[in-house]
C-alpha cells in the first residue's frame, strides 16, 4: 500500500516545481561556491593552505543549512497542497488507504526528494572541488556529512512543515513558519540543544549527536501528525 501511495505521491509532484526545487537547491549552492572561490581564488587558497578541501567544505555547510530549511518548507507545502488546490482530500480518503499510509506517503516524497537534493549537492561538490585544484581525493567522510547531515538531521523539520501543510489549507502559514525557522537556524550557536532548527547546522562535534535528535523528533513528530491528520475532518 505505502509502495502505490509513494507513487501516487511522487508522480503528482513530477507535475509540480518540486522536483525542479530539488535540483535547483544543490546547483545553486555549488555554484555560489564557485563564483566565490573563482572571484577570490589567490585569496581563499592562502587562507585555507594545506586545508582547500576543508576549508571549501566549511563554506558548502555554511549555506545547505538555510537551503534545505526553505526546501523543507517549500516541498511540505507543494505536497499537501496538491489536495488543498483541487479539493481532493476526500475523494482520496475514500479509497481504501490509511490516513496514517497517505501522511507517511507524503513524509517519504519530501524526504526522499531531499536525499535526491544532498546526493547532488555531494557530487557537485566532489566535481567543484577537482575543478579548483584541490586534487579528486575529497576527505569522504567530511564530503558526506557536509552534503548529507543537514538532510538527515533537519527530517525532524520535514515532518513538522508537513504536519502544518497537510492541516491548514492556508500554505502561507506553514510557508512563513518555514522562513522563521531558517532565520532562528541562522543564529543556531545562540540556541540551546532542543531548538529542532539548530540540528541542519553541521557543528565541530556532535554531528551525530544531532542526527540522532533528528531522526528520533522526526518519528515522534510523524506519528502525532499523523494520529492528528487521522482525527481531523479535511475538505
Amino acid at each position: 500500500m505505502i509502495g502505490g501511495l509513494l507513487g501516487a505521491e511522487l508522480l503528482k509532484l513530477k507535475r509540480s516545481m518540486a522536483v525542479v526545487l530539488a535540483v535547483l537547491g544543490p546547483v545553486g549552492v555549488v555554484s555560489m561556491e564557485a563564483v566565490n572561490f573563482v572571484l577570490r581564488y589567490d585569496y581563499l587558497v592562502k587562507q585555507h593552505e594545506g586545508r582547500l578541501w576543508q576549508g571549501l567544505l566549511g563554506n558548502v555547510s555554511g549555506f545547505a543549512p538555510i537551503v534545505l530549511l526553505q526546501g523543507a518548507a517549500l516541498l511540505a507545502s507543494l505536497v499537501a497542497g496538491c489536495e488543498h488546490r483541487t479539493h481532493a482530500w476526500k475523494q482520496l480518503l475514500a479509497l481504501p488507504v490509511t490516513r496514517f499510509g497517505v501522511f507517511l506517503a507524503k513524509f517519504l516524497a519530501c524526504a526522499g526528494l531531499l536525499l535526491l537534493s544532498s546526493s547532488l549537492l555531494a557530487v557537485g561538490t566532489f566535481f567543484l572541488g577537482g575543478l579548483l585544484g584541490f586534487g579528486w581525493h575529497p576527505p569522504v567522510r567530511e564530503l558526506l556529512a557536509a552534503s548529507f547531515h543537514p538532510t538527515l538531521a533537519g527530517l525532524a523539520v520535514v515532518s513538522l512543515q508537513l504536519w502544518l501543510s497537510v492541516m491548514l489549507r492556508n500554505q502561507a502559514v506553514p510557508l512563513t513558519i518555514g522562513i522563521a525557522g531558517t532565520i532562528v537556524g541562522m543564529f543556531y550557536y545562540q540556541l540551546p540543544d532542543w531548538v529542532l532548527w539548530k540540528w541542519v547546522t553541521l557543528p565541530e562535534s556532535g554531528g551525530l549527536r544531532y542526527i540522532l535528535f533528528g531522526l528520533a523528533a522526526s518519528a515522534g513528530l510523524l506519528v502525532m501528525g499523523a494520529a492528528h491528520f487521522g482525527r481531523r475532518d479535511v475538505n
